[in-house]
């Protein structure tokens, strides 16, 4: 339920005899060091060391106090390079733990250790005071089996010492924890005057609301890093250009039943909730998402949509967005599908998505279970750089491809974002090794305070030229422009017809070459 997830922060949850008490440093204080960083023996910072983002984290392990309480023995597994294959964290509990009789062993008496490059660097970036013995919460079966990478864990570490892995991959608590206003973005992120100063202004503005996890993935210090760009709000979002507006896609016009958009003749846009996990600065519904705070399910006016779409034969297809539909409960879900199921002319239901990307610890074993049942289904997710690439989200969205869901992605064209040909291909490569198919690249739409995300259309077109040819045409997705006015999406290409020699027609390839097609016109 998701009122249950939005109210005021939890107590701080008893902590598992597994865990480790660390200090929260400040992101500004001097002692805090990234956990990238690394330091000489003089403790200078040096250049920190690449995190690859497939790089995984070795399995936790437990320890126990000794009889004489004054020692603390860790048994630490071997570290996972950064080659290996993800490995879940597995389903065991303090009290399950193999025990070890006897004695501490003295650290001068006991043998060399395996080199942890991962815990070293940890040792480094966060100072550990001395641990404490706190109990643990039950694990739950849908938060256990989920992999967490190196530079996540770090962000873990660092920022949320006391949070345990296994309530780290509860989705709820992702929820229950975003980043929201400006002093925890403080403490996270070292904030630019231009941020600090479009934080203080936000009002009833598109609010702020980050995953910690999807945090984890940013540059905590440069302004200009591309998904934190997409995130973190700036002063040219108050500015107002020509041609914008607060529904430039006029979906308000749209509406025969409030949340309904009925544009096209053989399918419908569902919007079943405000709330989203993250807000997008270059969102097409800035001016209806996070303004009503957390969404409450309205099952009158869904069953209204609901009514209108089963005494609408021609509607063939539902695409249910808003909002993001899996921010919502396995319940609530599955109450809309079996209702949209039950019409006997609907033939296929869609979801719209960014939370396989921002948040993929929602996609358990449970909720891919429930979709199963409601094929054929299809999944459109929200994907904007390679970065967002990681492990978390291959695992989500395997899970979702092994349930039987196809996925498509769509991407916004989004300036100093993913606004050149390589960022592009990297994006569509890395998607389709997790089995998404890139499907759209929209022309970012003029919603106002959006001219600084968006690019001439020139460079969309630039963008195909430089896929198209050059790689596996599964990896070169449709440059769209969502028509202003409620016209629609309207397809653009790179222009390779030349024109006609008689009976030939010129064609130009992707090296520039100009080639004739034999095409004799018909005889009259």
């Amino acid at each position: 339920m998701n009122e249950e997830l939005l109210g005021s922060d939890p107590e701080p949850p008893s902590q598992s005899r597994n865990s480790i008490r660390l200090p929260i440093l400040q992101v500004n204080s001097p002692a805090a060091i990234s956990p990238a960083d690394s330091l000489d023996s003089n403790g200078a910072v040096l250049a920190p060391p690449r995190l690859f983002d497939d790089e995984l984290l070795p399995l936790p392990m437990t320890r126990r106090r000794s009889r004489s309480r004054k020692a603390i023995d860790v048994k630490t597994a071997p570290a996972v390079s950064a080659a290996s294959s993800p490995v879940a964290v597995p389903r065991r509990t303090a009290r399950s733990a193999p025990r070890r009789s006897g004695r501490s062993v003295p650290a001068a008496k006991r043998g060399p250790t395996a080199a942890d490059p991962v815990r070293d660097m940890l040792r480094q970036a966060v100072p550990i005071e001395t641990p404490q013995r706190v109990e643990a919460p039950a694990e739950s079966t849908e938060t256990a089996d989920f992999v967490i990478s190196t530079r996540v864990e770090a962000f873990r570490r660092q920022f949320f010492p006391r949070t345990t892995v296994v309530e780290w991959n509860d989705w709820k608590w992702q929820l229950r924890n975003r980043i929201k206003d400006a002093a925890t973005l403080s403490r996270v992120f070292a904030l630019s005057l231009d941020e600090r100063e479009a934080m203080a202004k936000l009002g009833g503005h598109l609010p702020v609301g980050i995953t910690p996890y999807y945090a984890a993935l940013m540059d905590l210090a440069d302004p200009a890093e591309p998904l934190r760009r997409t995130m973190i709000p700036v002063g040219t979002e108050f500015t107002h250009t020509p041609g914008e507006a607060d529904d430039p896609l006029a979906e308000d016009d749209f509406m025969p039943v409030d949340g309904l958009v009925h544009r096209y003749p053989d399918r419908v846009l569902f919007l079943v909730t405000n709330f989203c996990a993250t807000y997008c600065r270059y969102c097409t519904r800035a001016r209806m998402v996070g303004q009503t705070g957390e969404y409450h399910f309205n099952t009158k006016q869904h069953q209204a949509a609901i009514d209108y779409i089963a005494a609408t034969p021609t509607i063939r297809d539902v695409l249910l967005s808003g909002g993001d539909p899996l921010t919502m409960g396995d319940d609530r879900l599955e109450w809309l599908l079996s209702r949209l199921r039950a019409i006997p002319h609907v033939e296929f239901v869609r979801i719209g998505t960014k939370v396989p990307a921002v948040l993929p610890q929602r996609v358990t074993p449970a909720l891919c279970n429930m979709l199963r049942k409601f094929h054929p289904f299809w999944m459109s997710i929200h994907f904007m750089h390679p970065s967002e690439v990681t492990p978390e989200v291959k695992q989500a969205c395997e899970r979702l491809a092994d349930a039987g869901v196809p996925l498509g992605s769509q991407t916004v064209l989004t300036k100093d974002v993913n606004d050149d040909v390589e960022t592009m291909k990297r994006l569509m490569h890395g998607l389709l090794k997790i089995r998404v198919r890139p499907y759209y690249i929209y022309q970012c739409d003029p919603i106002s305070g959006s001219s600084h995300f968006r690019t001439p259309v020139e460079k969309g077109l630039e963008i195909i030229e430089g896929l198209r040819g050059f790689t596996t045409g599964y990896a070169v997705p449709t440059f769209v422009i969502d028509a202003p006015g409620g016209g629609g999406k309207i397809p653009l290409f790179p222009d390779r017809v030349i024109g006609r020699e008689g009976d030939f027609v010129l064609l130009k390839n992707h090296e520039g070459k100009t080639y004739r097609y034999p095409d004799p016109l018909p005889m009259h």
